[in-house]
C-alpha cells in the first residue's frame, strides 16, 4: 500500500485525502517534519501560499520536505502547492518559495475568488478532465528539464512535471477527478 502524506497546516486537505482514500492509499496528515518519516509521496494542496511558507518554515517542515524531494520522494502541488514548489513568483520577488521545481509562476492569474470556475482541460497522456480554478496561478517560465503536460485556452501553462515533481495550477480533487492523482501515484 502506498503511503501518501498531505501537507495539512492549511488548505483543501480533506478533498485530497478523500481522493487518495478512494484510490486505496494509506494517508497521513503532515504537520511537522517527523510526519514525513515513512512516506512514499507528498501532496501540497491549494490554500494560501504565504501562510504555507510561514507555517512550514516555523517548524523546519519546509527544509525536511525539500530534503525528501531532492532525495527522490515524489511531490504533487496543486495551486498554492505549485507556487511553493516554484523558483519564484512574478511580481512578488520577496515571497519565499521552496525552489524545488524549475518554474516561475504568476499568482491569481485567473482573477479573484469570484472568478473561480470549473473547466475542461486536456492533459497529455491522460485526456480531458474537469478541474476547478480558484484564484489559480499560471506557470510563466520553465527550465530545460520541465515537461509541459497541459495548457489552458489562452496557451498558459497550467500543469508541468520535472523528475519526481508534478505541479498544477488547478484543483482536480474538488471535482472528484482521480486520474491526475493516479498519474502521480504511478510516478
Amino acid at each position: 500500500m502506498v503511503r501518501v502524506g498531505v501537507f495539512a497546516l492549511q488548505g483543501d486537505v480533506s478533498e485530497h485525502v478523500a481522493v487518495l482514500t478512494k484510490l486505496g492509499c494509506e494517508v497521513k496528515y503532515v504537520r511537522n517534519p517527523k510526519d514525513l518519516d515513512g512516506l512514499d509521496r507528498l501532496i501540497i494542496p491549494g490554500g494560501e501560499s504565504t501562510v504555507f511558507a510561514k507555517l512550514s518554515h516555523g517548524n523546519n517542515l519546509d527544509k525536511k520536505i525539500c530534503e525528501r524531494v531532492q532525495s527522490g520522494m515524489p511531490i504533487f502541488g496543486t495551486c498554492a502547492g505549485m507556487i511553493l514548489m516554484s523558483k519564484g513568483i512574478v511580481g512578488f520577488p520577496n515571497q519565499p518559495t521552496w525552489g524545488l521545481m524549475d518554474i516561475k509562476v504568476k499568482r491569481n492569474a485567473y482573477g479573484r475568488q469570484l472568478q473561480s470556475s470549473i473547466e475542461d482541460i486536456e492533459v497529455s497522456g491522460i485526456g480531458k478532465m474537469s478541474v476547478a480554478f480558484i484564484r489559480a496561478p499560471i506557470i510563466t517560465s520553465i527550465g530545460d528539464g520541465v515537461e509541459i503536460l497541459a495548457k489552458d485556452g489562452k496557451n498558459n501553462i497550467i500543469l508541468a512535471k520535472e523528475k519526481n515533481m508534478l505541479a498544477g495550477a488547478f484543483h482536480p480533487e474538488i471535482t472528484g477527478e482521480t486520474r491526475l492523482h493516479e498519474f502521480f501515484l504511478a510516478m
